[in-house]
């Protein structure tokens, strides 16, 4: 130990490749978790680089956040908060600077030197290919006021006068007023050698340049440690610091012996307060994610299902445990993550429906964003990854669901980096330019890009990520597929003719997937073989007699358009007399949730609209509107898709939607003959060929639409529908859990 070492640090300023970003995978994330607790000291990224070749760093959620970057070899220096210049010293350094200009003509052609193809600012940069080369250059560059730097025996910058990394590391500790003595300085090349030469505590890293062992060899202050990279850095921490804060970790995060684990925000099964105490009970849909995904642990499957319960015991805070189902699921313990009924109503209810759910969807000039509910959200994301990574055995497969949980992967990396990490969205995905709207993308896309494995349900959600994560980070594709057959490749609004199946970020490979959700064909077919269930379709039938039945099921929501529905049925009423005392629309609405009060002025709107309609068209025989607004069982939903005439389902956008394939699934049971009628704004439109389809913004082709699917000739009827029923069992929901974790089982880091 150097005498006199033992001092609080206040402050790590280190060289990134080699360095930082440099070592063993345990001691890179030992020293970026020690960075990310309360109290660490501040950090400052230093490099040779470009600010913009530093950006993907700020995206990876792995690594800490510096608070400063000082780049170009010195004579960058920016906050990390906005990229701003920290003032004075960047202008001080740009009135030195002659410019890259005056550089490259000084310069011009020297054989054994090209310049590199980096971002540069207030610096000019080369390889050299041949030594001679820099003997020439400085003399080019002799009558100019600028230093010349090599590094690593194949770099050379030209820098401005007097600049250099330790330099301005100097001017930048005088200007925050920290003690030079409770700073260290970190790096492995000859390029970092002015850090070491201002007097700062400093350690050289295992596996450094040795022409920078060499000239720091006889420095009093400098460490030459044995472990490479980060590892390195822990030592000179250890050994300098008067702190704890830098010890070796006790023990690694504990894990469990689930080989699958599911992380979700709601149960497999419900959970009711009566009479004090919590009951619980399964589900009442057969159809759905819940039931599918509990048939991923048919077989004794050792699994864990991660989610949140707002019945905590006494108000207990950790984690419980119980099994989900002894007899059928032997091997699946549900983790119920303790969540106070305000955090859920805050983290869901209302951020996620505030700020991310609109963008999602496109509809970016609704959104609200609130800095300390993100905060909050991070929080409950933490909780969730924490619970998944204890429930997890080695290197196990833990299936993430759905946007509210998307810092979920960045967290579970950071504790448990053997695990296999998987995420879908059920939602859509929208292009860059929405999905940059949303303060944290940077943070939310850095995380998805700690995933193996992500699924969306079509091609262009897929294609959408790619293009966000190009937007922040260098991304290379490793390659591609076709859509067709399996997907429409033009004339739909969300078609495309390739999709990216792998891509690179840094040094990870991240598989893509389209998975559309399927239905549980046999589930309907068992519903519509019962006796009472046929009778209730034949009494729809005799309710609506001489009419033709249309059915809209759709949340209140205003994604669904239900506005936009309701004038183009208003619209086929007007243009369309013929259809009076003929049609019979079944309007069904979803009731929100209580508590999303984002939802009150449509359902106002629909209200007003559904009156207007009925009282304008309308008579005592004869009501064009049958407004249900309330919540169908999941057989009544079927009973009226097998009963109906035309399926009308036009969502402004739709992540998929499963309303259209149990209708198709309900149609086929009865040997029907309706019409799918769909927006093409629908993941679904893509995968369903023989849906008629339709613009939902455009309310004269939705009253056309509708016009010819209630007069579309049998014949036509029955081969779209027949084309519909085979695309629908063909992929069905267990098609689907079983298709996404195979590529996730397969994909590669």
């Amino acid at each position: 130990m150097h005498p006199g070492w033992r001092i609080p640090i206040k402050l790590l300023a280190t060289d990134l490749d080699g360095t930082f970003l440099g070592g063993r995978q345990a001691d890179r994330l030992a020293l970026y978790r020690a960075f990310r607790r309360p109290g660490a000291p501040r950090l400052v990224f230093v490099t040779g680089r470009g600010v913009e070749s530093v950006l993907p760093l700020l995206a990876d959620a792995l690594i800490p956040d510096p608070e400063f970057i000082i780049a170009d070899v010195g004579a960058t220096v920016v906050l990390t908060d906005g990229l701003r210049p920290v003032a004075p010293l960047q202008w001080e350094i740009d009135q030195d600077w002659v410019g890259s200009e005056a550089v490259l003509d000084a310069v011009g052609d020297v054989p054994g030197l090209v310049r590199q193809p980096v971002p540069q600012e207030r610096r000019v940069s080369y390889f050299v290919e041949d030594a001679d080369a820099v003997a020439e250059v400085i003399e080019r560059v002799r009558d100019l006021p600028v230093d010349v730097l090599r590094s690593a025996d194949r770099y050379l910058d030209v820098l401005p006068r007097g600049t250099s990394k330790g330099r301005t590391l100097t001017r930048l500790v005088a200007h925050l007023g920290i003690d030079p003595d409770r700073v260290l300085v970190a790096g492995d090349t000859l390029n970092d050698l002015s850090l070491y030469q201002h007097g700062f505590p400093g350690v050289v890293v295992g596996g450094a340049e040795p022409a920078l062992l060499h000239a720091t060899a006889d420095l009093p202050r400098v460490r030459h440690a044995t472990a490479p990279g980060a590892g390195g850095i822990l030592e000179a921490l250890r050994e300098l610091s008067s702190t704890s804060h830098f010890a070796p970790e006790a023990a690694p995060v504990p894990s469990g012996d689930a080989q699958l684990v599911v992380v979700y925000h709601r149960l497999p099964f419900e959970e009711r307060m009566v009479d004090g105490d919590v009951v619980r009970r399964r589900h009442t849909s057969p159809n759905g994610i819940i039931p599918t995904l509990l048939g991923c642990f048919q077989g004794g499957r050792p699994g864990s299902w991660v989610a949140w319960t707002t019945h905590a015991e006494g108000g207990r805070a950790e984690v419980t445990h119980e099994l989900v189902d002894e007899t059928r699921f032997p091997n699946l313990v549900a983790a119920k993550v303790p969540m106070a009924a305000q955090d859920v109503e805050r983290f869901y209810k209302k951020f996620s429906k505030e700020a991310f759910w609109p963008v999602i969807f496109s509809f970016v000039d609704r959104a609200q964003f609130n800095h300390a509910d993100w905060d909050h959200f991070c929080e409950v994301n933490r909780r969730f990854a924490a619970a998944a990574a204890a429930e997890a055995d080695e290197g196990a497969l833990v299936w993430i669901h759905d946007y509210n949980l998307w810092m979920v992967p960045a967290y579970l990396r950071q504790l448990r980096p053997d695990l296999r990490i998987g995420f879908f969205h059920h939602t859509a995905f929208p292009p860059a330019d929405v999905f940059n709207v949303i303060p944290w993308a940077q943070q939310i896309i850095g995380s998805l890009a700690q995933c193996d494995h992500i699924g969306f349900h079509v091609p262009r959600y897929a294609a959408n990520f790619l293009d966000v994560l190009r937007s922040h980070v260098p991304t290379e594709v490793v390659d591609t597929e076709h859509c067709a057959p399996r997907f429409r490749v033009h004339g739909v609004a969300l078609a495309i003719p390739r999709m990216p199946r792998h891509v690179r970020s840094g040094d990870r490979t991240l598989s893509l997937g389209a998975h559309p959700v399927g239905v549980n064909v046999e589930a309907v077919h068992a519903i519509l073989a019962d006796e009472d269930h046929r009778a209730a379709v034949a009494g729809i039938g005799d309710q609506f007699a001489g009419k033709r039945l249309i059915l809209s099921v759709e949340r209140l929501d205003y994604v669904k358009g239900p506005l936009q529905k309701l004038a183009a049925f208003e619209r086929l009423l007007e243009r369309h007399p013929e259809h009076a005392g003929k049609v019979s629309l079944v309007f069904v609405t979803t009731p929100p949730a209580p508590g999303m009060e984002v939802y009150e002025e449509v359902r106002v709107a629909v209200d007003e609209a559904v009156g207007r309609i009925n009282g304008r068209f309308g008579s005592l025989t004869w009501t064009p509107i049958h407004y249900l607004f309330r919540a169908l069982p999941f057989e009544e939903v079927i009973v009226y898709g097998a009963a109906a005439d035309v399926a009308w389902i036009t969502p402004l956008r739709d992540g998929l939607n499963l309303v259209a394939k149990e209708f198709v699934t309900a149609q086929t049971s009865v040997d029907g003959a309706g019409v799918l009628l769909l927006s093409e704004f629908a993941g679904a439109a893509v995968e369903l060929h023989g849906a008629l389809l339709t613009n939902p913004y455009d309310i004269e082709g939705m009253c056309e639409g509708l016009h010819e699917a209630l007069r579309m000739p049998e014949p036509e009827r029955r081969q779209r529908m027949a084309r519909l029923a085979e695309i629908v069992a063909g992929y069905d929901v267990d098609d689907w859990s079983r298709d996404f974790l195979e590529a996730l089982a397969a994909s590669r880091s």
